[in-house]
């Protein structure tokens, strides 16, 4: 019997010895029985078509003509003596019939090309509606090609929705772990109820994954969805050692530190064991870069800059489950996107790092509402006019009873004087504080078209954190949304005795809730409330320890703004 799901059963690779060879994709009719037919290890492979490897949209880049396919197999002889799915498998962007799926050949992640020769693999994969393998729904084969790190997305569709799967991939001898997924309901289904998490901010250097351990096993869990900051570029050595021991730039460099976080179990078993909704934050290329902006201006000026951003972006799609679509051309990958959970939630999953305006760099002067008036100016945008038009169209005609933005940096003001003082918001703010205007607009927006409970999830400060989001900037109460801000996975290791731990502040009355524990937040949805638990771990600088709740939250429908529910 095959091993199940890692964190549920086994987290090891396992293999079985038959010769692997090419396979047209076979679509087994969707069906709510068990339908039993020949699995991953079955007589049912063929010769590499000229289809399937047009569908990878990389065979001129990998140097591979259609000439030479017609003929033959133009592909590497898949004999590894080493297990090539040291990196697990992940799911991610599930629609009510699909879903991606996406391994990565590397038998030696910290390696330039990842210890696999520079040709392309044949890597078989299957999906089932049980974990043993028995009731097969697709199998079929893509291929792993030397120009896109020896990586692999198998777009699924015309599955059921709402409906559990479970998938595997094959190379030569080696089968890769399983994993789980999941397909969302349709966008017009009365949903009772949905259960997900959100997590940010993981730096392999500053410490374990261990959230991951419990958020893995959770089998009430949907989705994941990771709020930016999944790699830290810099040079780091404190819990463990980042590689490259420098500051990565390059392509391969970026390649190897995404495999090096990826070879943490934690983190392989969240992602076998959940479907992902992903965007990024700025340590995915560089530390507060703006659009084509980075701080100081490096030697080469804008088109080094460009050269770099294309090498983190290419690097980022090749170890994320996103469709082949979203391939980046060149410095460009158009990230955000939307999710419906039938008509209970709306997931706008923004990217506020594309397009944003630079962030202000002086103070001279701030005006009575205590911010910068540079940070007032009208002109500054966080989103671009595109992606801002995609999101206020939604919001402007959305039938969900909860609207979420999925996005990276604190949306809420927050008041920085001392007690007593005038107000003072920060200067040159990476944040909202540095996009008023914009900020406000969307607001005034959601206020004028009576957006349905308005809640946004935020990565980013290394803290959790609850905020209500205010009418205007200019006062810190009159809530019209809530603001839940999750805290770091790992990165700023285990915080500093004694812990953070607040609730209230006098000077922001809007604000319920402050901790630096590392851990993730756990939201289960109703039509009638929100309700948002963190979960916090003791340590990170361990593999593994027990996460706890510290505070519960929760937002009635109609009626904006958190409440305690518990501590």
């Amino acid at each position: 019997m095959a091993p199940g799901l890692p964190g549920v059963r086994d987290f090891i690779p396992w293999g079985l010895s038959q010769a692997a060879r090419r396979a047209e994709t076979r679509l087994v009719p969707f069906s709510d029985s068990k339908e039993h037919v020949v699995g991953i290890t079955g007589d049912w492979d063929r010769r590499i078509t000229r289809r399937t490897l047009l569908r990878t949209g990389g065979s001129f880049a990998a140097g591979i003509t259609l000439a030479g396919i017609a003929s033959g197999p133009a592909f590497g002889q898949a004999s590894f003596l080493d297990n090539p799915f040291t990196l697990g498998v992940a799911s991610g962007d599930p629609s009510p019939t699909g879903v991606v799926l996406w391994t990565r050949l590397a038998p030696d992640p910290l390696a330039v090309g990842g210890g696999v020769p520079a040709e392309p693999f044949e890597v078989r994969y299957e999906l089932s509606q049980d974990e043993d393998f028995h009731a097969i729904v697709r199998k079929g084969s893509s291929v792993a090609l030397p120009d896109e790190a020896h990586s692999v997305r198998e777009e699924v569709h015309g599955l059921g929705p709402e409906h559990e799967y479970f998938y595997r991939f094959k190379v030569g001898d080696w089968i890769s772990p399983a994993g789980r997924t999941r397909t969302r309901p349709p966008g017009n289904s009365m949903v009772r109820n949905v259960t997900f998490a959100f997590v940010s901010c993981q730096n392999f250097a500053e410490g374990y994954f261990t959230p991951y351990h419990e958020l893995a096993d959770a089998q009430d869990i949907e989705a994941v969805v990771f709020l930016g900051d999944y790699i830290y570029e810099g040079r780091n050595t404190t819990i463990r050692t980042h590689m490259p021991q420098r500051e990565v730039r390059t392509l391969d460099e970026y390649r190897i530190r995404h495999g090096q976080y990826k070879t943490d179990e934690g983190l392989q078993k969240a992602h076998a064991a959940h479907p992902w909704l992903i965007t990024w934050d700025d340590h995915e290329f560089k530390n507060n870069y703006a659009d084509e902006d980075i701080d100081p201006d490096p030697p080469g000026g804008a088109e080094a800059v460009r050269a770099r951003r294309a090498a983190a972006y290419r690097a980022y799609w090749e170890h994320m489950p996103l469709a082949r679509a979203r391939k980046p051309e060149g410095p460009d990958l158009q990230l955000y996107r939307r999710f419906t959970w039938g008509k209970l939630a709306t997931f706008n999953v923004l990217d506020g790092r594309q397009y944003r305006s630079d962030q202000p760099q002086t103070c001279l002067r701030r005006d009575a509402s205590g911010y910068c008036v540079e940070n007032l100016e009208p002109g500054r945008t966080m989103l671009g006019a595109e992606q801002r038009e995609w999101l206020l169209e939604d919001l402007a005609t959305t039938k969900a009873r909860w609207n979420i933005l999925a996005q990276q940096t604190a949306f809420a003001p927050l008041n920085n004087a001392a007690a007593g003082a005038p107000p003072r918001f920060t200067a040159g703010a990476d944040n909202w504080e540095g996009y008023v205007a914009e900020r406000q607009a969307i607001i005034d927006w959601t206020v004028e078209r009576q957006t349905p409970n308005l809640v946004v999830l935020t990565g980013d400060s290394h803290r959790n954190w609850v905020r209500d989001i205010p009418r205007h900037y200019t006062s810190l109460d009159n809530p019209i949304g809530t603001e839940f801000l999750g805290t770091s996975v790992s990165t700023g290791s285990d915080p500093p005795k004694p812990v953070e731990l607040e609730f209230g502040d006098s000077r922001n009355p809007h604000l319920h809730f402050r901790n630096n524990n590392r851990g993730y937040a756990k939201c289960t949805l109703t039509p009638d409330t929100w309700t948002t638990e963190y979960r916090v771990v003791d340590t990170v600088e361990q593999p593994v320890s027990p996460c706890r709740t510290l505070a519960t939250f929760v937002v009635e429908n109609g009626n904006p703004g958190a409440q305690l529910a518990s501590t």
